[in-house]
């Protein structure tokens, strides 16, 4: 294959990704991509909850959000029960939290809330969102790479249960807060502990030349606990957390992240005689978006990883600290897929006489920004009706002023497809909504929850007055 100047994607010969196949039935569907209510009805047109994507459409628009509450609270349920099982004999249990910044609203962290699971939020907004669900702040833990004085005033006053702090200013700024409130707090420490995950290098978050933690090498993670306890009894050291990055497909990375940050709690029992209650490995557990994906069940994460945490604390004759974890996309990820309604679908001759054809949506890199900036790919289908014709290689694409402005790559639609159809995206639960912007003046979509066949929108669509109402004449 020849390089081209504007990637491998436009060069000479490229067709489509070895692990996209030419479909027999363009209609059928992928279970791992979608969620668990999702099917086709006797005309094909896609149904979830029991509710057709035709109904959805009339009465909230497109493109829209399309949110699976049952298999949501599900996947919720599924992490807490065995986690809850798998360490029950090593150290009691384990905490799941909710990692919010994957897609949180009001009536998500009520969800989150009713199945028992604590929430992880990363900013005052998330915080506030919790609050107004009435979560409880002993359950709710507080990330973040600059937490502002107000964040930490809000989550101290909140009696947050814990605070993971991620630089030397923070640490101080955080005693300086307790303090003041006359609230001890609750922190844990977060460590760089050099493990690469493999994934993409914008979200690979635990090797060394990176914004978060505390480095093992050179003995900044080491100081930062040294420093928290310094300020005791106004920072009260639960432990320390360890995440080493987004859409894992194994154990491997954690069974080295593990080692090094046990090897740091064994140190800190040496030196301070201080054994700490609590280890956070994080999360980042990956999801399928198109079949080259091929995730690890919960069962299985948690039993791999409670081998490598026993073989780890037994190595150096430690008690099991209680271990919690912090998936949010396997959790989110699934349970929604995107509706839009084509355009246009245009066929654009490349060369060598070869040819795609690109689908125009209605919504586009406002909506989904991961493609874009993660050159992370999707796949979708028709979803107003079944389809005889032979599949044609696609590109999907959405409205904005953007070349790369793509919502997916690479797909196999019927050759069909006309304006008016309608498209689904699965897989747009996590950090779709959450990244999402107004760009070009677009308003966002809504989220609608569906269940038992029942639609209900949870978050509004945007409005070309709300995108007006922050200017000031």
């Amino acid at each position: 294959m020849r390089a081209h100047e504007a990637g491998a994607l436009h060069a000479d010969g490229y067709g489509h990704p070895s692990w996209l196949r030419v479909p027999a039935d363009v209609n059928a569907l992928v279970p791992s991509l979608w969620s668990a209510s999702v099917g086709r009805d006797g005309e094909g047109v896609l149904t979830v909850a029991g509710i057709s994507v035709l109904d959805l459409a009339r009465e909230f628009g497109t493109p829209a959000y399309v949110l699976d509450e049952d298999d949501f609270r599900t996947r919720a349920g599924a992490f807490r029960d065995t986690y809850t099982e798998v360490f029950d004999d090593l150290c009691g249990g384990a905490d799941v939290y909710y990692a919010g910044k994957a897609f949180l609203c009001t009536e998500v962290a009520r969800w989150v809330d009713d199945e028992g699971l604590r929430l992880d939020v990363c900013s005052g907004g998330e915080l506030a969102v919790a609050v107004r669900a009435g979560m409880p702040g002993e359950r709710i833990g507080v990330h973040g790479n600059n937490k502002s004085v107000a964040e930490l005033e809000a989550a101290v006053s909140y009696g947050v249960g814990r605070i993971v702090v991620d630089s030397f200013e923070e640490i101080e700024r955080l005693a300086e807060v307790a303090d003041r409130l006359g609230t001890p707090t609750g922190v844990m420490v977060r460590v760089t502990v050099g493990v690469e995950a493999h994934t993409h290098e914008f979200i690979a978050t635990a090797h060394e030349d990176q914004k978060f933690g505390f480095s093992l090498s050179g003995g900044a993670a080491a100081e930062a606990v040294r420093r928290v306890l310094a300020h005791a009894p106004h920072l009260q050291l639960l432990g320390l957390h360890s995440h080493i990055g987004s859409q894992i497909f194994d154990t491997s990375g954690f069974e080295v992240s593990a080692r090094r940050v046990i090897g740091l709690h064994a140190e800190v029992v040496a030196e301070h005689g201080v054994e700490m209650p609590e280890l956070d490995l994080g999360g980042g557990f990956g999801i399928a978006y198109t079949t080259e994906h091929d995730p690890l069940p919960p069962k299985s994460l948690a039993v791999g990883m409670a081998e490598i945490i026993e073989r780890e604390c037994r190595a150096s004759r430690l008690a099991v600290p209680r271990i919690s974890i912090e998936p949010g996309r396997a959790i989110a990820g699934p349970s929604t897929f995107t509706l839009y309604e084509v355009g246009t679908v245009k066929p654009v001759g490349l060369d060598g006489g070869a040819s795609r054809t690109y689908v125009s949506v209605d919504g586009g890199m406002s909506d989904n920004i991961r493609t874009a900036l993660y050159d992370a790919n999707y796949s979708c289908t028709v979803a107003n009706r079944a389809s005889t014709a032979e599949p044609m290689l696609t590109r999907v694409v959405g409205k904005h002023c953007e070349s790369g402005d793509i919502v997916v790559m690479d797909e196999f639609l019927p050759s069909d497809l006309s304006a008016g159809d309608l498209l689904a995206v699965p897989g747009t639960g996590a950090y779709c909504r959450a990244l999402s912007s107004q760009y070009n003046h677009t308003p966002r979509p809504p989220v609608i929850a569906v269940r038992d066949g029942r639609a209900r929108v949870i978050v509004r669509r945007e409005t070309v007055d709300d995108l007006l109402a922050l200017d000031v004449p």
